[in-house]
């Protein structure tokens, strides 16, 4: 059987970046006109520290992920909705939806500065400050953004560490850095790099 594609596919993925993408500068915009700290996390800064080493090597992604201070959550909805967003929260899920049509993956998804996701992870997540400018978004310190991933380790934070070590950005003289726990998770990488 041959799966015959759209003619206007690759119009429509490139769509589909460039409205991450927007979503994340839009976003971002926002918070830093109403002086809220943020981070920028999860695949987009991944993305951000790839491409400071290799562009081509820089993996997309289907959402966007910030760092806020729980105290600053009203005064983001606030700036955030006068723009568009519409706050969210369901399964223990903080997030801001793109628009009153839009779904899960179209939200800018919050995770909240200085404390755990899940009550068994082994690190909180890091406080707001710890960021870099890339190209005019606060983007998390590289490595406050692995010892999160390297907490998570789903599927896809085990891709985000390996593109991290593909590019050379970590590497085995990074267990020394760590904790017990995450060391553990990073060896496993290190010894594993297919997967």
């Amino acid at each position: 059987m041959v799966f015959r594609m759209r003619t206007d596919t690759l119009e429509r993925m490139v769509q589909a970046v460039d409205r991450v993408r927007e979503r994340l500068n839009r976003a971002a915009a926002i918070l830093e006109q109403a002086e809220i700290d943020y981070a920028v996390i999860g695949g987009n800064a991944v993305a951000a520290w790839v491409s400071q080493v290799d562009i081509a090597a820089v993996r997309t992604t289907q959402d966007v992920d910030i760092l806020l201070r729980r105290q600053d959550l009203a005064a983001a909805q606030a700036a955030l909705e006068e723009h568009g967003f519409i706050y969210r929260h369901s399964a223990s899920l903080d997030m801001f939806l793109d628009g009153p049509n839009s779904k899960a993956r179209d939200a800018l998804h919050v995770i909240f500065a200085g404390e755990k996701v899940r009550p068994e992870a082994l690190e909180a997540a890091p406080e707001v400050t710890q960021t870099a400018r890339v190209n005019d978004l606060r983007i998390l310190e590289l490595e406050p953004l692995i010892r999160m991933k390297l907490t998570s380790f789903r599927d896809k934070d085990r891709v985000h560490l390996r593109d991290l070590l593909d590019v050379e950005l970590i590497d085995a003289r990074w267990l020394k850095r760590l904790p017990a726990g995450l060391a553990e998770r990073l060896q496993q990488l290190i010894d594993t790099p297919d997967g």
